[in-house]
C-alpha cells in the first residue's frame, strides 16, 4: 500500500497506509454513543443508531486485507483518519489476538476491551460522541458524497 508521512505523537513519522474504506453519511446519523462506533455496510440508518458514522461502506471486518488482520491481531496501535469534504478526524485504538474480524455487515471501534466478530479496535480513544461535530454535521448534511477511512499501522 501507501506509505506517508504524518504528525505522530509528537514527531513526524513514515508510515503505511494498510486500508482504505470508501462509504457515505446518512441524514440519520447522530453520533451520540458513549464507548463505540461502527462503520456499515448497510445503505441505511435509523435514528436509534447511535454509533454510526458511516453507511455503505465498501468493506465490513471480513473484508478487511490479511495485512490488515495481521496487523490487529498482533495487537499493534493503529490509526484511523476520516476525511470527508475538506473534514477529518482520527482515532487511535488497538488491535488483539482475539479477534475474529468475521461481521459481513459492519466495523465497530471501542473504547472498552469487548471483542466480538464486528469489533476491529479496542481501546479507543474516541467514540461516535467524541468525533469533531462539524465533520458529523456535514456527513448528515452531504450524505450522497464519498467519505474516506484510512487505518495507519503506528
Amino acid at each position: 500500500m501507501l506509505i506517508t508521512y504524518i504528525y505522530v505523537e509528537g514527531d513526524i513519522k513514515n508510515v503505511k497506509i494498510i486500508e482504505i474504506i470508501r462509504g457515505k453519511g446518512h441524514p440519520n446519523i447522530r453520533a451520540t454513543h458513549k464507548s463505540t462506533l461502527e462503520i456499515t455496510k448497510d445503505p441505511y440508518l435509523t435514528p436509534r443508531g447511535d454509533c454510526i458514522i458511516i453507511v455503505n461502506a465498501d468493506k465490513a471486518a471480513i473484508d478487511l486485507s490479511e495485512e490488515t488482520k495481521r496487523a490487529l491481531r498482533s495487537g499493534r496501535k493503529i490509526r484511523i483518519l476520516i476525511e470527508f469534504e475538506g473534514l477529518c478526524d482520527e482515532i487511535v485504538g488497538r488491535g488483539h489476538p482475539n479477534l475474529p474480524l468475521t461481521d459481513q455487515r459492519s466495523i465497530v471501534i471501542r473504547k472498552s476491551t469487548y471483542i466480538c466478530p464486528r469489533t476491529v479496535l479496542i481501546k479507543s480513544n474516541k467514540a461516535a460522541r467524541d468525533l469533531n461535530r462539524q465533520l458529523i454535521e456535514k456527513l448528515r448534511e452531504e450524505y450522497w458524497k464519498e467519505v474516506t477511512v484510512k487505518f495507519y499501522i503506528i
